[in-house]
């Protein structure tokens, strides 16, 4: 669920470097690597980070949109009590009742499998460039030398701006072949959907921060967000390693589906809390840009990925983020002498690329991001 980059402990981060250890490049085939006994030590997390992989489950509220979606001014009020309560506290909570097909989901989740069964050398045609945050990364491993997360991930932009070709589709059709035309076409009609109960989730986030109900959604109307598709394959020492390193989302909202494997753990009250699968709701939380949309009153919440030793785990993530002009700014009722300016005014693509080129996404991306633009414009 994050946008990897690369952590320095100094108050400007320094462009990530591309090296490796010494025994020479390192790949991450799954196929292989599922069944190997001892963990390359690249993927083998520091004693401090290492998981837990018994945590007790985290109580988050199930919110009910059926009401909400169908105009009821009740339960619409009952909702937005419900996301501010646990923005306040934490930033996840889950939607059901959204009004997503059951069908085109179980369809996002299956054809999953017809990219990541592929051979290795069959996903390479869609391989991530360096710099980029679209494409396929086996682990990162071509980006980092420690700490690799045990995964596999497909990431394509989507875009909701007015008269925009339908840029899933083309992306995979162009990046996979003719074979992967359906594949295409069901990830288009899945970020639309996202798309949309994003939109309406915005709402309910304005009206329960007391602004006006379209603020936010006028704001996402025409999103260039980002569609990630995450493979974790079985690890056969799961205690050693992780799926996805703690970060927070650099993002503005994130919708995630999991499969019914369960892995989602986040950090609340100094312990890690698990978030058990549920194919009836979508997971949602508040990302950093958000936070900062907010003024801070909403948190973005550190969270990771666990893996285990049987059996391989899937997600759909979908990543809001606002069209590329538009500046990360709070409206004036969240601002006043109690609650002056947290952060300055950004962009989207400014904080993207400081998580591609300079800053491993971690708890802290929102921070040394600030300072980094406070530093850079003085």
């Amino acid at each position: 669920m994050t946008i990897e980059g690369i952590t320095t402990t100094k108050s400007i981060p320094q462009p990530a470097k591309n090296h490796k250890e010494d025994e020479g490049p390192l790949g991450f085939d799954a196929s292989l690597l599922r069944h190997q006994l001892d963990l390359p030590k690249q993927f083998i997390w520091p004693d401090s980070e290492k998981p837990c992989m018994t945590v007790p489950e985290l109580v988050v509220p199930l919110i009910d949109l059926g009401g909400f979606l169908s105009g009821d001014p009740i339960a619409t009020k009952e909702a937005a009590r419900l996301v501010g309560e646990a923005c306040g506290k934490h930033g996840f909570f889950l939607v059901a009742n959204h009004g997503i097909e059951a069908e085109l989901i179980s369809h996002a989740h299956s054809y999953m499998n017809d990219f990541f069964e592929i051979p290795l050398s069959q996903k390479h045609r869609a391989q991530r460039k360096a710099g980029e945050h679209c494409g396929y990364a086996s682990s990162f491993t071509g980006r980092f030398s420690s700490k690799l997360p045990w995964k596999e991930t497909l990431s394509f932009q989507f875009s909701a701006e007015e008269n925009s070709p339908p840029i899933v589709k083309d992306y995979l059709h162009n990046t996979l072949g003719e074979e992967f035309e359906h594949f295409g076409n069901v990830y288009q009609e899945y970020c639309e959907a996202m798309s949309n109960l994003s939109l309406g989730i915005m709402e309910l986030l304005g009206l329960s921060l007391g602004v006006e109900k379209s603020c936010f959604r006028e704001f996402f109307e025409e999103n260039r967000s980002i569609m990630r598709l995450n493979y974790y394959p079985p690890c056969q020492k799961p205690d050693l390693t992780l799926g996805t390193g703690p970060h927070c989302d650099p993002t503005s909202l994130t919708i995630l589906h999991q499969d019914q494997v369960g892995g989602l753990q986040v950090f609340v009250d100094n312990q890690w809390h698990s978030i058990s699968p549920n194919f009836n709701a979508f997971v949602v939380n508040i990302g950093d840009t958000f936070m900062a949309l907010s003024n801070g009153r909403y948190k973005s919440c550190l969270h990771r990925a666990v893996v285990n030793s049987k059996t391989p785990r899937k997600s759909l993530a979908f990543f809001l983020c606002p069209k590329g002009d538009k500046v990360i700014t709070p409206p004036s009722e969240l601002v006043d002498d109690l609650t002056p300016r947290t952060y300055p005014d950004f962009t989207w693509p400014m904080l993207l690329e400081f998580t591609q080129k300079h800053y491993r996404a971690d708890m802290k991306t929102l921070e040394a991001f600030t300072n980094w633009l406070q530093q850079n414009r003085t």
